[in-house]
């Protein structure tokens, strides 16, 4: 799985960094950190947070799908 944040539109609102912690951070109030391959443990974590990014900022590759905000759950057939 990879995780790209378009760190233009983020906001820091920081819904990514309360619901998948071990993914995503902020550092100070605006500059968000993040685990742009992280373990696919994390995936029901990270997908939450593609789903409560209210900019829709994240986008998650692999496995056989592409996950946005307008598609979590779904996949291009795997």
């Amino acid at each position: 799985m990879r995780v790209v944040v378009d760190l233009n539109r983020c906001q820091g609102y920081a819904q990514c960094a309360f619901l998948a912690p071990d993914v995503f951070a902020m550092h100070g109030e605006e500059a968000l950190l993040y685990d742009a391959r992280p373990d696919d443990a994390r995936r029901a974590d990270v997908l939450r947070a593609v789903a409560a990014c209210p900019v829709r900022a994240i986008t998650v590759e692999g496995a056989g799908g592409r996950w946005t905000a307008d598609r979590v759950g779904a996949s291009d057939g795997a």
